[in-house]
């Protein structure tokens, strides 16, 4: 079998692979399933690359892949889709052919492979945005139904529960309200709880890494934020410099730049969402903190931070933050350093 390459579009149950050799040249398209697939790995050539999606399974079967002496490259689907022959015509023959052509591009970026424990870790994470999204669900749903009894309840959850509680013991309500209200309170403690126990385990994740504990130094960056980078991103060293770390993150703004003319637009928000909305909300509480301080006390970044949104507003500002946390993030993780927040005055003094 003369496979150098092979394409793989991953599926839940049906996962399409296209073999190619060293030229380029088609040999085989097949769809397999799950087990055949397994069985078909074997099957390869040591030294075999396979290209992938970074999508969800991917990471487990490149570890399936690297066990069997192959070489895995995983690529985000955004640098996939232009070597698609024709855009009108997706199916799942074409995705693997477009995955093949790809991943034998010379300047092709790939994803690292995570690990078990990595993606271990991230769990923790999925499953405590899947409770809190289930809890805003529960407390809209439950407000929407009040509000047609013309009970209006404040909007923070602390007022909610407040509300909902006292309800629950008012006797002018109805029998049947009251105890409907009553399922939906203890819905509330049942994820309230559960959101409790993943921050637990978040928080003691973030304890155990050194690597997380640096990074927390920086004014913004809390357990959830540093657990959650460390177990995404692995080995910063992947990335060439902090703007493409924050560029990654989707912190970057867009180019339309033609003639030698450059047009920066909005953010690209490409990358992991979850890791730009932890960013941008403790740049939110920095921001706030910088604002709350006396002028005279006021750091030098608080002073930036203050000056800038007086230019351009506080959601950019905002950005603007997340991006240098983001920065300075990749070089405590990249360069093994701690957070100096005086490095200016030593990169001044050229020490």
């Amino acid at each position: 079998m003369n496979i150098t390459t092979v394409g793989v579009d991953l599926a839940k149950d049906l996962i399409t692979v296209y073999a190619a050799d060293s030229a380029g040249r088609m040999i085989s398209v097949r769809d397999l399933r799950c087990k055949e697939f397994s069985a078909w790995l074997v099957q390869l050539p040591p030294g075999c690359m396979l290209g992938m999606e970074a999508c969800s399974s991917a990471h487990h079967w490149a570890r399936r892949m690297l066990e069997l002496g192959l070489v895995p490259r995983l690529m985000a689907a955004d640098f996939v889709q232009p070597f698609r022959k024709s855009r009108a015509t997706k199916n799942d023959r074409n995705d693997a052919e477009a995955i093949c052509t790809a991943v034998r591009q010379p300047n092709m970026r790939f994803v690292a492979v995570k690990s078990v424990e990595q993606q271990t870790r991230l769990a923790w994470h999925r499953v405590r945005e899947g409770f809190k999204e289930e809890r805003t669900a529960v407390i809209n749903r439950t407000r929407g139904l009040l509000a047609e009894f013309g009970i209006v309840i404040g909007k923070s959850s602390s007022a909610f529960n407040r509300a909902l509680a006292g309800l629950v013991r008012d006797e002018a309500q109805s029998e049947g309200l009251r105890s409907l209200l009553e399922r939906m309170r203890l819905s509330l403690v049942m994820l309230d709880e559960q959101m409790a126990t993943c921050d637990h385990q978040i928080a003691q994740q973030a304890r155990a890494s050194e690597a997380a504990k640096r990074i927390q130094s920086i004014p913004g960056v809390g357990p959830l934020t540093a657990d959650a980078i460390i177990s995404t991103v692995g080995d910063a060293r992947e990335f060439k410099n902090g703007r493409q770390f924050a560029a990654w993150q989707g912190l970057t703004p867009r180019q339309y730049s033609s003639g030698g003319k450059t047009r920066l637009g909005r953010i690209t928000r490409r990358g992991d969402a979850y890791l730009r909305t932890l960013l941008i909300q403790g740049a939110r509480s920095t921001l706030q903190a910088a604002m709350k301080r006396m002028p005279d006390k006021r750091t030098r970044i608080q002073q930036w931070m203050i000056g800038l949104a007086a230019r351009v507003g506080y959601h950019k500002t905002l950005v603007a933050i997340a991006n240098k946390h983001a920065r300075m993030i990749w070089s405590i993780l990249a360069k093994g350093e701690e957070f100096n927040i005086d490095a200016w005055q030593q990169y001044q003094a050229g020490v």
